[in-house]
């Protein structure tokens, strides 16, 4: 996109706040135009600036990232959520996808985890704006939990298919499993990428969804010069 998109955090830890700061630094395409540790700054930043994009929290000491989050939609406010949660509980998972958010990532925050979130979101506004009419393929790749291919609207998927999320392609999430079967080596992005003729970004992209569904496990290790790098390889048992 010509712009960055622009981002407000709303962190009630000053800390985390920091830690998701610094990784939107890193991430091309983004510009930071708030933050918040309070839930009335919050309001005020999205009234005020109307950010395309908030990184929300959950619990806030005077209420929850979810009454906010049910104030902006009642209020038709055109900002987009991704929620940054440590809530596991299933309940308020569907709360906030009744809400209309766009993604939800589990504390800990891994670097890799809000880089797949926020370059999915960019694509996703992308073919927003390039789009003049709607197939009903669009849709299915618009929609956070839409079908990741044809068989969705041609016709009844077969038993068992799995509905993978937005940005998730069951070719290449093929590809990306291949390379594991055949290789049970532990594998960087970059080797995985090169091995299914994709760049590491998309790599890690479906890596850290492989990760998400336990079908592979992540560790750090450190190269020679000491910088830190997440290695991957298939979870015990698969």
């Amino acid at each position: 996109m010509s712009k960055p998109i622009r981002v407000v955090i709303a962190e009630d830890d000053p800390q985390i706040a920091e830690i998701q700061q610094r990784f939107l630094e890193r991430i091309e395409g983004f510009e930071l135009v708030g933050v918040a540790h309070d839930l009335t700054t919050a309001r005020d930043l999205i009234e005020v600036l109307k950010p395309e994009l908030m990184l929300l929290d959950i619990q806030f000491p005077g209420g929850t990232g979810l009454e906010l989050l049910r104030e902006m939609r009642t209020s038709n406010q055109t900002t987009d959520v991704i929620l940054i949660t440590a809530a596991r509980e299933v309940d308020t998972l569907r709360e906030a996808l009744r809400g209309g958010v766009f993604d939800y990532i589990l504390k800990p925050l891994v670097f890799e985890r809000l880089q797949a979130a926020l370059q999915g979101y960019a694509e996703h506004l992308e073919r927003l704006t390039s789009l003049n009419s709607l197939a009903q393929s669009d849709v299915d790749s618009l929609l956070p939990r839409g079908s990741t291919s044809a068989g969705a609207s041609e016709g009844a998927e077969p038993p068992g298919t799995q509905r993978l999320p937005k940005g998730i392609d069951g070719l290449t999430l093929e590809k990306v499993r291949e390379v594991f079967q055949s290789d049970a080596e532990p594998q960087n992005a970059e080797t995985v990428g090169a091995a299914i003729g994709a760049s590491r970004t998309t790599a890690r992209r479906y890596l850290e969804y492989l990760v998400s569904t336990r079908e592979l496990v992540a560790s750090v290790s450190y190269g020679s010069v000491g910088r830190p790098e997440r290695r991957y390889q298939l979870a015990p048992g698969n």
